[in-house]
């Protein structure tokens, strides 16, 4: 029996892997609320490929993925914190206006290159601004683990994998040497 790859796995759920342009370059903001419609569509898309991939991988951590993943290069995102019951987080137009000094370093994997997890450095909490369909600017904290995954799908926004954020000399790992599968990320209280 061959065994399928996790990168081909998400390549055939449609999301775009590494090494494709769209990933690379920043995303194009939306105008809002003029591009309301066109926002629209893109987040239900998001939406739908996000439920295409929990339909076949369960993500402990929370799951988030970026239009670019998508091949839409549009600033937008969506992120599903790890407890079930929360709302889903709508990123449009996100910018990180303010960061905590003290982070710390977590394993991360990615949907585009779902085959590594990466030990990626990043703020215990971040403040991000995004726009509404109406136009409007809101501002709110994430802390972290909600942080790192907001924080992540924003790096995706701007042109960004999470191998541009690991320390110099650390590489990622083969997923089959991943021991916390399936396990939250661990903070101290």
């Amino acid at each position: 029996m061959i065994q399928v790859r996790p990168s081909e796995q998400m390549r055939g759920l449609g999301v775009v892997q590494n090494g494709a342009p769209v990933l690379a370059e920043p995303a194009r903001a939306f105008d809002l609320s003029a591009e309301r419609e066109a926002a629209e569509r893109v987040i239900e898309q998001l939406f739908c490929a996000m439920e295409r991939i929990g339909q076949v991988h369960s993500f402990a951590k929370g799951m988030g993925i970026a239009a670019p993943q998508i091949g839409v290069a549009r600033a937008a995102a969506v992120v599903q914190p790890p407890d079930p019951g929360s709302p889903a987080i709508v990123l449009l137009n996100p910018c990180i206006t303010g960061r905590s000094s003290d982070g710390d370093e977590q394993y991360e994997g990615c949907l585009s290159f779902f085959d590594v997890r990466g030990l990626v450095p990043r703020p215990l909490w971040i403040t991000v601004e995004t726009t509404t369909l109406e136009g409007q600017l809101v501002t709110t904290t994430y802390e972290r683990g909600l942080a790192r995954l907001v924080h992540h799908e924003i790096d995706h926004l701007d042109g960004l994998l999470y191998t541009a954020r690991m320390r110099t000399g650390i590489a990622p790992i083969p997923v089959e040497e991943y021991r916390q599968t399936g396990r939250a990320w661990a903070y101290e209280q």
